[in-house]
């Protein structure tokens, strides 16, 4: 518990900091909200009395703690892209589609590292394992937007399984949502799968040398219950972190996805803020996807700690760069 609450309090700092850089950033970017809201037929007297409205007008650090606050109040103010409406509830409207799609997308990236990362064990250099070895790594080359494009064309133009750009909001048909979702979930699971099975497979191989592992089936385990019970809990320690950042970059917004099945969520979002420079919609967003990161990197690191409490801060961190500091961790056999 205090590794937990320890790690949870590094996180604050770390998230303030982050919050000053972004608030600072946006401010060094030329352009005037005011004008973007406003118009170009804006008179002065206008654009001084909006400026004066939106606290533009006050030197930066009296800004920050404003803005800051408004983020403990819910007051975000209003999108200066969007006919000043409240940047509040903009988010909430497209973030429960953004985490749907995340969490579908993670789903996947399990369904299909796992079993696929453990079909080769005890054959290595088998053609099991070669074909494996090829698939993941023409996967991980593929950038986003063709798979994405390639998804559409074969399941949406040739197989017409969905009809491409037919977005159904999750507030009409929850069904029709979910269903829509399932190929931008599997643009973006493939290619994190095919890295984690390339990660976690090399993991398992070593494990597989163990002596606990010879221990295991000496004490007439099968080789099911050796992978999944002893293997793969050591195998996947190193494999965590990896999940961490992988869940981190899922869950802030998949922007190029979101862009090519014209999915109204977080990262279009994100891109129709920064493009038309409504900076008080950038700055929430950007702030947002950092507590993503930060968290799934903490979470990463407790989650760590839970699969074997042996291994100490130092090591967690070493894991971050590979698993020199948990290689002689291992999970009793029982």
């Amino acid at each position: 518990m205090k590794f937990v609450v320890r790690r949870l309090l590094i996180t604050l700092p770390t998230l303030f900091l982050v919050s000053v850089i972004t608030f600072a950033a946006f401010h060094i970017i030329p352009g005037d909200p005011a004008a973007v809201m406003l118009g170009i037929e804006a008179t002065e007297a206008q654009l001084e009395a909006l400026r004066a409205e939106m606290n533009l007008d006050k030197g930066l650090p009296v800004q920050y703690g404003l803005w800051l606050g408004r983020f403990f109040t819910g007051n975000l103010g209003n999108s200066a892209r969007f006919r000043g409406e409240p940047i509040a509830g903009m988010i909430l409207e497209r973030l429960p589609v953004t985490l749907s799609l995340a969490v579908l997308s993670m789903v996947f990236i399990f369904l299909l590292a796992i079993p696929t990362a453990l079909l080769p064990a005890g054959r290595e250099n088998s053609l099991p394992d070669r074909a494996i070895h090829t698939i993941t790594t023409v996967m991980i080359s593929f950038p986003g937007f063709f798979l994405g494009v390639l998804l559409i064309w074969i399941f949406g133009v040739v197989l017409k399984f969905f009809v491409p750009g037919a977005y159904v909001s999750y507030r009409q048909d929850l069904g029709g949502f979910l269903a829509y979702l399932v190929f931008p979930a599997l643009a973006i699971a493939m290619p994190n799968a095919a890295i984690v099975v390339k990660f976690l497979r090399g993991s398992v191989f070593r494990q597989l040398g163990s002596d606990y592992v010879r221990t295991a089936y000496s004490k007439g385990n099968s080789r099911g219950r050796v992978l999944y019970r002893h293997v793969l809990k050591n195998a996947a320690i190193p494999a965590v972190t990896l999940m961490g950042m992988i869940t981190a970059d899922v869950f802030s917004g998949s922007i190029v996805i979101e862009q090519v099945f014209t999915i109204p969520g977080i990262g279009r979002l994100l891109i129709a803020s920064i493009t038309s420079r409504d900076f008080s919609m950038a700055q929430v967003l950007v702030v947002y996807i950092a507590v993503v990161v930060v968290l799934a990197n903490t979470l990463a690191d407790i989650a760590i700690r839970i699969i074997d409490p042996r291994i100490d801060d130092s090591r967690i961190s070493d894991s971050r760069i590979g698993d020199s500091g948990i290689r002689d961790s291992r999970i009793q056999v029982r």
